[in-house]
């Protein structure tokens, strides 16, 4: 990848690009008419950054021409409107694809014409011409295959490159290469963009005309959608709008712009006006995807002769300087849907997964009985929770959950009566064991300082706590003829925040591994207010859902309990989680990881998911942004791998990724973080 020069707040330094998708008026027949709104619409897509801009198709002469094509007339006075449109965009920062009827050895083409600073680079052919029901596209044009000449003449340009095999490359622009086909070429069973895509185009422009019937809007999102994902690339979508003849069709003027499947933007359909949709397009996820799926590349080895067959056009733009953050809205939870429908949807299947797996270790191991510890926290909670819809699920009674809660030296008195609570209202074997006793054992027999009386809060001291309730269960579940319920969760794993060993690292089964602390506070909440269980439960788990997070290890005073606050040494969890789905998922740069939380948690969202209310929505600093990403990369890359490398079981349930070695990560144990750090350097302290 060239390196590209880091003005941070803007946003084509971190890999994206701004596209947009014009849907002018027409007038059939009317090229000076069409050229204006053409021109027009060109200019305030550049006022607003975007470098690519795409028209619908032959909107230069408008599509609902019939056999006014093969008039002389109409055929010069396009090439006139082709000719001005590119005078009078020269000055403009941008590329544009525009249609147009174009006539060569005697056929006339149905043609996408791509245009900058005044100079025609290339012009796209449509391969595939509809002719049946509506359609006679055949009376009036030839497809690409009937092509004898590779390149062209128009006007005072020579040479100009001819086909349905172009694939354009802006040099200066890193993964910025595009292919143009035209409406129905996309509606055949392998479109021409697929073998574009396996020839390197991340973007993906199609010019069409494309009249609306019932029904027919939806069926063009879900081929869009579908084959941006197929070739995970973005795939842009003009269809023609107002001023299209009526004669025998109507027209909805549909603009859809998807990556990889995800609908980033969309027109209003039917609109009696002009419009402009564009969406700022993320190229590295895209180079990312296609680098991590090596399926993608063996079909494009499968293909090899076809892909040898595009010409390449390269180019440069020039770089469009100031500020410009993203138009487009990151989610502030990456690993939870914004959507509420979708949102019940996912927590239905992470938190069915979770109980699918754990029912499935219990059968392959004849056992029946579970051993848990409970600490009134987020994570036993949920994977109590869990535990008591599997036993549910194999037709056990929830007694076979041997679950303890386990009072050290600085457990509160909130948390343990909701230990407490908890246990009862779910209806499990509630146990007690206050492991005091036993760590001040070790505490002697180690000789550490606070045997003696001394109040030293080491690592030490935390850390046998977290041992002896482990060496606990362990030893219940020999005994008792369990299996030990691992409670982390996919955030403590990526942050190297657990007990290594003896301690809540280990288990024999980990139901929350793949979970995010994000994810893990609104299972809790959806769990609540779906009543899986009883109203009781729902009370209980909602009380534990506004407990400050803690490992509740070193003791504080009566007035400040608990004396640890989690986030306050490792990072709010909802920036860390942000952090850790970009790093892990995309493989992204921190200065592009900072960028995005910077336009996303630079001011409050009201009302935005999930359902947090005003005064508790959070706003972060550039500076607060880096400093918390910088603990994130000492942590992940330098210090914590070793603890990921021998986590015990657990089933992957989103698809933002799985730290265990044996899914989705894999990483040495001794790697260092420079790289990592050297590149957060470049992250601005502040937003001036």
């Amino acid at each position: 990848m060239l390196s590209r020069p880091l003005d941070f707040f803007n946003l084509y330094s971190h890999g994206f690009i701004r596209a947009a998708i014009c849907i002018p008026e027409v007038r059939v027949a009317d090229t000076y008419f069409n050229a204006d709104r053409t021109i027009q619409m060109a200019k305030e897509a550049a006022a607003g950054k975007a470098i690519f801009a795409l028209f619908p198709e032959l909107n230069l002469s408008a599509y609902s021409n019939e056999d006014l094509f093969h008039q002389d007339t109409l055929q010069k006075s396009v090439y006139d409107a082709l000719f001005r449109v590119a005078r009078e965009t020269a000055s403009l920062n941008l590329v544009l694809v525009v249609g147009a009827p174009i006539r060569v050895d005697c056929r006339l083409y149905n043609c996408g014409v791509v245009l900058y600073h005044g100079r025609i680079l290339g012009i796209a052919v449509k391969s595939y011409l509809p002719n049946y029901r509506e359609f006679y596209e055949l009376r009036q044009f030839s497809p690409a295959d009937q092509i004898i000449t590779a390149t062209i003449d128009l006007g005072d340009q020579k040479d100009i490159p001819f086909g349905a095999n172009l694939v354009f490359e802006v040099k200066n622009i890193p993964d910025f290469k595009f292919f143009v086909e035209i409406c129905e070429d996309v509606w055949v069973p392998i479109p021409p963009s697929s073998f574009a895509a396996m020839a390197g185009a991340t973007v993906i422009a199609n010019l069409s005309a494309s009249n609306i019937t019932i029904g027919k809007a939806e069926y063009r999102q879900s081929l869009a959608a579908n084959q941006s994902a197929r070739c995970v690339s973005a795939y842009l979508y003009a269809a023609s709008g107002p001023g299209e003849s009526t004669t025998d069709l109507a027209w909805d003027g549909h603009a859809m712009i998807h990556e990889n499947g995800n609908l980033l933007s969309e027109s209003q359909r039917f609109s009696r006006t002009p419009q402009i949709v564009h969406a700022d397009i993320d190229l590295d996820r895209l180079a990312q995807d296609r680098m991590r799926l090596t399926s993608f590349g063996h079909n494009a080895r499968a293909h090899k002769d076809i892909l040898c067959r595009f010409r390449r056009i390269a180019f440069e733009v020039a770089p469009v300087e100031g500020r410009r953050l993203l138009e487009r809205q990151y989610p502030r939870f990456p690993y939870i849907p914004a959507d509420p429908n979708t949102r019940d949807q996912r927590c239905y299947e992470a938190y069915n997964i979770q109980v699918q797996g754990l029912a499935k270790r219990l059968e392959s191991a004849g056992i029946k009985n579970v051993v848990i510890g409970i600490s009134g926290g987020l994570d036993s909670t949920h994977a109590l929770i869990v535990a008591a819809k599997t036993m549910d699920l194999l037709g056990f009674p929830r007694s076979c959950i041997k679950a303890y809660t386990m009072p050290g030296f600085a457990t509160t008195d909130k948390t343990y009566r909701n230990s407490l609570r908890l246990m009862k209202v779910l209806e499990v074997e509630a146990n007690e064991i206050d492991i005091r006793p036993s760590c001040m054992q070790m505490l002697k027999d180690i000789q550490h300082p606070f045997a003696e009386g001394e109040r030293l809060y080491d690592i030490t001291f935390e850390n046998i706590q977290a041992g002896e309730r482990t060496s606990h269960l362990f030893r219940i579940a020999n005994m008792r003829n369990a299996l030990v319920i691992g409670t982390g969760d996919l955030s403590e794993l990526a942050l190297g925040w657990c007990t290594y060993g003896v301690g809540d690292h280990m288990s024999h089964y980990n139901v929350n591994a793949s979970l995010p602390k994000t994810l893990i506070q609104h299972l809790i909440r959806w769990v609540a207010s779906s009543k899986q269980f009883s109203g009781e439960t729902s009370e209980v788990l909602l009380d534990i859902l506004a407990t400050e997070i803690s490992p509740e290890l070193v003791p504080g005073e009566e007035d400040q309990q608990p004396a640890q606050k989690t986030e306050s040494v490792i990072g709010p969890y909802e920036l860390q989680d942000f952090n850790n789905f970009y790093t892990t998922r995309f493989g992204y740069l921190p200065t592009k990881i900072a960028f995005l939380a910077y336009c996303t948690w630079k001011d409050k969202r009201e009302g935005l998911w999930p359902d947090i209310p005003e005064e508790k929505q959070h706003q972060y600093t550039i500076a607060e942004i880096k400093h918390w990403l910088q603990v994130y990369l000492l942590r992940f890359f330098k210090l914590s791998q070793y603890k990921r490398s021998c986590i015990p079981n657990s089933p992957k349930v989103g698809s933002g990724g799985s730290l265990s070695p044996r899914g989705d990560y894999r990483a040495p144990s001794d790697s260092e973080a420079t790289v990592w750090l050297k590149n957060a350097e470049q992250i601005p302290e502040n937003d001036d």
